[in-house]
């Protein structure tokens, strides 16, 4: 079904070129489930993008369902391929009802509009959805609106799969609900599927596990079994456990001991433990919900909420898809207001302050990371966190920010040739670097595989522990959850733990 043979992706810009893919060999087998694994920045989105057609190799080829790479077009794509995105909102336009969002892609392809709706009902019947067939998306909570989105690129039975991400951006309870639809409707009309994820319960509906690292396959695993690392043309990347339990060694010597092959580290160095700094006791409230309540029309997000977030402590908000976590988040920093209760900063209530008093508030004690990093693309990753330092008028290390989020190497790339996840990583450390007192991060975990999720995590812990900041994160991630001080759980509004 794919075929894919030397592979390079490279991206020309007057910075420089950036190289996505260099090498990549992958072979996918007729009604198989593949999900392709790797760090944030490994080329994975842009595999995708290469086998859909929206990029064209600048090396290397393949072929996509007997039709070669460089022949895929728009009208191959709307016939053959399903196209799934993590986030759900680019595939669900809010003036149409979910089954006309269904429907919509058979219509465009010459069916009946009598067929199209009984395939989009048909669908919406088998994800527990057809009582919302005349619903908009609004009307949906995240995990709803996923489960349209899904059934939106399989409407028109395409031979091929590619999603990306398809659960980033939902809770535990809704990954497992996509992902298991995911798997039904794929297997059920024969289909064949390529998933790009980090998620463990994308694992459990694969039928094999491809781990990409530095835009190459490095390993593939059977779920349950052993990786087996990728030769290619004599290269092996080894697996950066194995380098930190040797003593990150940078030359090895290579051997054979009884028919195998045998490496041994030349310069290992036991790794230089951080020094720990010592804790900032915990504090006063840096911030306060007193018998909040917020609506958005006839939806109830929450009544009567009241919690406190306190310096030096890092706060896992949690809670379904649609359950208010963005939203206490925009209360927090003033950019919603309540429609009851009462929201303080540093003792100052918010529902007092004009619109210029909250935006000198935020200026100089809030720092807000959305879903949405919102860079400036043609400026570095350095400049736009130096950007961001200037806007406050203040000043801090962007290039040691940027260093503590992983991304040293890529401080003079420009923002548009980052991946998403390197792009969530660059906004994290333009929020670590300016010198406030609280910290929001809206799910800064989703775009980011388990290894740099959990070093994410260890860094909002140090600035709430280390610096004495109050860090509230608005996750369904278990690694941040796990890392947290506190836990306040939204939903039916359950008093926070």
């Amino acid at each position: 079904m794919i075929e894919v043979r030397d592979a390079f992706r490279i991206f020309e810009s007057a910075a420089g070129g950036s190289v996505a893919l260099q090498g990549l060999n992958l072979r996918v087998e007729t009604r198989e489930i593949v999900v392709v694994l790797g760090p944030s920045g490994s080329g994975k989105t842009t595999l995708l993008r290469v086998l859909a057609g929206l990029e064209r190799l600048s090396a290397g080829g393949g072929r996509v369902l007997d039709t070669e790479l460089r022949d895929v077009d728009d009208a191959f794509r709307a016939r053959s391929l399903g196209l799934l995105d993590q986030h759900y909102a680019r595939a669900l336009s809010p003036d149409l009802a979910c089954r006309d969002t269904v429907a919509l892609q058979l219509e465009l392809l010459g069916h009946a509009p009598e067929e199209s709706t009984r395939r989009a009902d048909e669908l919406l019947d088998h994800v527990g959805l057809l009582d919302r067939a005349y619903e908009r998306p609004g009307k949906l909570s995240g995990g709803e609106q996923q489960r349209v989105a899904v059934c939106a690129a399989v409407a028109h039975r395409p031979g091929l799969l590619l999603a990306d991400e398809p659960a980033g951006e939902l809770d535990a309870a809704n990954a497992v609900t996509v992902y298991r639809l995911l798997a039904e409707l794929v297997r059920g009309e024969g289909a064949t599927a390529l998933i790009v994820s980090h998620d463990e319960h994308a694992a459990a509906i694969a039928d094999r596990l491809v781990h990409v690292r530095d835009g190459r396959v490095v390993a593939e695993q059977r779920p349950g079994g052993a990786p087996a690392l990728a030769v290619t043309h004599g290269w092996v990347r080894l697996p950066d456990r194995l380098l930190g339990e040797t003593g990150a060694p940078t030359r090895v010597a290579a051997g054979i001991e009884e028919g195998r092959i045998a490496l041994a580290p030349l310069d290992a160095t036991p790794a230089a433990e951080r020094a720990a700094q010592p804790r900032v006791a915990q504090g006063a409230p840096v911030a306060t919900l007193e018998h909040v309540a917020k609506s958005y029309g006839s939806r109830v997000v929450f009544t009567g909420l009241s919690t406190s977030f306190d310096t030096g402590t890092l706060t896992a908000v949690v809670g379904r898809s649609g359950s208010g976590k963005t939203t206490l988040l925009e209360l927090l920093a003033g950019l919603e207001r309540p429609d009851a209760g009462d929201v303080t900063l540093g003792g100052t209530s918010l529902n007092a302050l004009v619109r210029a008093e909250l935006a000198a508030l935020r200026r100089r004690d809030v720092a807000l990371v959305t879903q949405e990093p919102g860079l400036v693309p043609y400026l570095s990753a350095l400049e736009n966190v130096e950007l961001g330092l200037a806007l406050r008028g203040t000043t801090g290390d962007a290039r040691a920010a940027l260093a503590d989020v992983g991304l040293a190497h890529r401080v003079d790339l420009p923002a548009a040739k980052l991946s998403a996840g390197e792009r969530e990583r660059v906004a994290i450390a333009r929020a670590l670097a300016a010198d406030v007192r609280l910290l929001l991060v809206d799910e800064p975990t989703a775009r980011l595989d388990e290894e740099n999720a959990r070093a994410t995590g260890e860094l909002l812990r140090r600035a709430a522990h280390e610096r004495g900041r109050a860090v509230v994160c608005a996750t369904h991630d278990a690694v941040l959850i796990e890392l947290a001080d506190r836990v306040v759980e939204l939903g039916d509004y359950v008093s926070p733990r």
